[in-house]
């Protein structure tokens, strides 16, 4: 609870902040967000991950000072862990033996944590680092500004994804009046990437199929796709949302292969198709209308069931419709 997160901050003075590895927007941006807020209170604070930081990110202030590591190798009062459903998902080993500060907005996140901050109602955890900014008496400064800002933007979409609340929108502003330049974090997210995504994209769209009904659709990424066009993890950021620009689309599936027989699945919807339900069916989890996991077996049997719980689900929002009508009085059977 935010409560709790203020009083250990307020009693302990070294700090680890880490994210999931391949880390996005949100991960990157709250971890370094919440780093300049601790360091502000005259704390020592450090950001760790395991991996290299996508270009977009790079530009955040403090990005410079990330330490890429596979293991625990400095002492810590207590580690920060955000937006991770579980503490394999930093990909660093020695977590499980820390005092660990558990910070996500994901409903379907595990309380590994010895302190567990769970907020579904967040649009991201970097407006929960705004929140606990204005809790412990910090001051908003432009560096953690900058950093929640691109939290925010990444994970709502630049604020057109359904968990932009009016919230949200007022925490942009305040970090828009704290110094932030919303067109110079834009053109970080958006045109910052090199050739080698273009030549990504050119590959996996060309995989794309939808469902009989037009209202799927799926998509692939091969490792040789990955390879041939000089690509690197965090160029193909975005895909999934890809097919979801067509009106008729209603849900999304992109599948990456990460090596043989092993896959990253990442799921996207629209309205009511809640896609984190069949994520946590394969042990991973998310929002409503984003979410992921990884699986295992035969490409091609893994990717018909997957499809077809989407058109299962997507069949089942129709009737539950249909029957919120007719109990309305909307609909009468004849």
């Amino acid at each position: 609870m935010l409560s709790q997160v203020v009083e250990l901050i307020e009693n302990k003075q070294k700090f680890g902040i880490t994210t999931h590895i391949k880390p996005d927007g949100d991960g990157v941006g709250s971890s370094l967000g919440l780093c300049w807020l601790l360091r502000s209170l005259g704390k020592t604070a450090e950001v760790i991950v395991h991996g290299d930081l996508p270009a977009a990110y790079r530009t955040l202030p403090g990005a410079d000072q990330i330490r890429n590591i596979k293991r625990v190798d400095n002492e810590y009062d207590a580690v920060f862990v955000i937006e991770c459903s579980d503490l394999d998902r930093p990909g660093i080993a020695g977590l499980e033996n820390e005092f660990t500060v558990n910070i996500d907005h994901h409903a379907t996140s595990g309380h590994f944590g010895t302190i567990n901050w769970i907020d579904s109602t967040a649009s991201a955890v970097g407006e929960m680092i705004y929140n606990l900014c204005k809790a412990i008496g910090g001051r908003v400064t432009r560096e953690i500004a900058e950093c929640v800002y691109m939290a925010l933007v990444t994970d709502t979409g630049s604020f057109h994804f359904s968990n932009t609340t009016d919230r949200t929108l007022k925490v942009a502003s305040e970090l828009i009046k704290a110094g932030v330049k919303p067109e110079e974090i834009s053109e970080a997210v958006y045109n910052n990437y090199p050739w080698s995504r273009i030549e990504l994209m050119r590959h996996v769209i060309g995989t794309i199929k939808r469902d009989e009904s037009g209202r799927v659709a799926w998509m692939r990424q091969t490792l040789e796709m990955k390879e041939s066009s000089g690509a690197v993890d965090g160029d193909n950021n975005g895909f999934v949302n890809i097919p979801l620009a067509s009106k008729e689309i209603l849900a999304a599936v992109y599948m990456r292969e990460v090596s043989a027989n092993l896959y990253r699945v990442s799921l996207r919807s629209k309205g009511s198709v809640n896609v984190a339900r069949i994520a946590e069916q394969f042990g991973g989890g998310g929002h409503r209308n984003a979410a992921g996991f990884s699986v295992e077996g035969n490409w091609d049997e893994k990717e018909v069931e997957i499809v077809s719980k989407l058109i299962e689900t997507i069949e089942a929002a129709d009737e539950d419709w249909v029957e919120s009508r007719r109990a309305d009085g909307e609909i009468i059977a004849v």
